[in-house]
């Protein structure tokens, strides 16, 4: 089992981990040091215990606030997820009738006749006005 130095708040510690999982005690411990050096900023130098103490509160109370969101993000996705669900077992919308007018032959007959009596009664104007 490896033994890794660690430093919290300008303090060495020497500590055990599993093989492997060096990178994440570090990891760990430089989290721990940042909080450890917003507390030293904040009140200066406290004992050891103390500092370790309220570093680790520090984290914790971040840790809670992320799982707080994380618990809403997952929520809010099995929420999605159920609604997707849903949309893809509803049944295909029933197809929809329209109905397009169409106009009958004899109204459009109807419609050229009367167009073209009304052009030969234009030109008989014009005939006249012109003569």
């Amino acid at each position: 089992m490896p033994e890794i130095d660690i430093e919290i708040g300008g303090r060495t510690f020497q500590v055990a981990c599993q093989q492997g999982e060096e990178h994440y005690l570090q990891a760990a411990a430089k989290m721990l040091d940042d909080e450890a050096a917003v507390l030293a900023a904040q009140i200066g130098r406290i004992p050891e215990a103390r500092m370790l103490l309220m570093a680790g509160l520090m984290l914790a109370d971040k840790t809670a606030g992320m799982q707080d969101k994380l618990r809403e993000a997952e929520d809010a996705m099995a929420e999605k997820e159920a609604e997707l669900a849903q949309l893809r077992d509803a049944p295909a919308p029933e197809p929809e009738r329209i109905e397009v007018p169409v106009v009958p032959t004899a109204v459009t007959d109807t419609l050229a006749e009367i167009a073209a009596r009304a052009e030969a009664l234009a030109e008989t104007v014009d005939g006249k006005a012109a003569g």
